[in-house]
């Protein structure tokens, strides 16, 4: 990784995702993407590499060596990894002097979040270097990246599929009316997947293969092509390598069932959200956001079932950073979507 060179900037915008963290510098936009993936030594703790350089040991490493994603749903499922992590990714965004002037840190978090994991993001950051932590809630701050006036009393629904979690939201007057937080999203999708690999056809495939076989012939209810992709693994009876070729139609099935839940709690938000702001739904129509956005014909998919217009937002894996800048730069909309502020 190599250090980018911007001046110092005191204050941090965070994607603290599953599968990748974003680092927005107030007023300058993304300036580190890196994966959520940590490599330590199993018996001394000892981070030995962070990010692009860690995701690549994934699957690879020797005994002594655990590559691991301490982000696990959406919440953070190791506080000392994580807090080594965000040292090192705050630092590559600021810079040696991010050491001297400390940042002030708004990071995005999921709305079905608990007290308790509210405290261990605050703790992370704070351990990493941060001077104040402000939490708010992650569908504001996909819907702000997304390009929506969250302040207008119209309401608009948005649905960002992370890989952790999956948040549904009705948002209007700059806050959350309605909402729902699921932990079933892209990771979801290439568990699915996997299982479905392993049982027909007696494989054993790694995290990345499954989602690679999602991002070139899955999709969501339609198909645009009927493709096969080869598949290459484990032979579960010999323990010996073995390729198998599976169609595109197989891996809609194995996804179905995740598309279906998600459409579900589409449903069940827009059951609890007040009827004048549903009529505004129907006419504004939804927004995905998130990797899940990438999905193909996942906008046809729920636009037919839920019987509301669907758009994919522009560079839906960025919305979650770049709304969560936009929030740290307009003290209005962030005093009306915090959950949390620490320092």
């Amino acid at each position: 990784m190599k250090f980018n060179q911007f001046k110092v900037g005191r204050s941090l915008a965070i994607d603290l995702g599953t599968s990748n963290t974003l680092v927005c510098i107030k007023g300058r936009g993304i300036v580190v993407r890196e994966p959520s993936v940590v490599a330590i030594d199993k018996y001394s703790r000892k981070v030995l590499a962070v990010g692009n350089d860690a995701d690549e040991m994934l699957g690879r490493t020797p005994e002594n060596i655990s590559a691991i994603r301490p982000i696990q749903d959406g919440v953070i499922a190791d506080i000392e990894i994580t807090e080594a992590m965000m040292r090192r990714l705050m630092h590559l965004a600021l810079g040696k002097k991010g050491a001297i002037f400390k940042p002030r840190v708004t990071v995005c978090v999921p709305t079905g979040i608990t007290n308790v994991e509210k405290r261990a993001v605050t703790q992370a950051l704070m351990l990493a270097g941060a001077k104040s932590v402000t939490l708010i809630e992650e569908p504001m701050a996909a819907a702000l990246g997304a390009g929506i006036d969250v302040m207008r009393p119209e309401g608009h629904m948005i649905v960002d599929i992370g890989s952790g979690t999956c948040e549904t939201a009705v948002i209007a007057l700059g806050g959350v009316v309605a909402s729902r937080s699921v932990r079933v999203a892209g990771c979801a999708f290439d568990n699915a997947i996997a299982n479905y690999v392993k049982k027909k056809y007696g494989l054993t495939i790694g995290d990345k293969t499954a989602e690679e076989i999602k991002l070139e012939i899955g999709s969501a209810g339609y198909a645009d092509s009927e493709g096969v992709y080869e598949v290459r693994g484990r032979d579960i009876t010999t323990g010996l390598p073995k390729n198998i070729a599976i169609s595109a139609s197989e891996v809609r099935e194995a996804m179905s069932e995740n598309v279906e839940f998600i459409i579900d709690e589409i449903r069940n938000t827009l059951a609890i959200t007040p009827a004048e702001l549903t009529a505004d739904v129907l006419k504004n129509g939804i927004t995905v956001t998130g990797g899940g956005a990438l999905i193909k014909n996942i906008d046809k998919t729920i636009s037919q079932a839920i019987g509301v217009p669907v758009r994919i937002a522009e560079e839906p894996l960025d919305c979650v950073a770049l709304g969560t800048e936009l929030a740290a730069e307009n003290e209005n909309i962030l005093m009306r979507s915090l959950i949390a502020r620490r320092g």
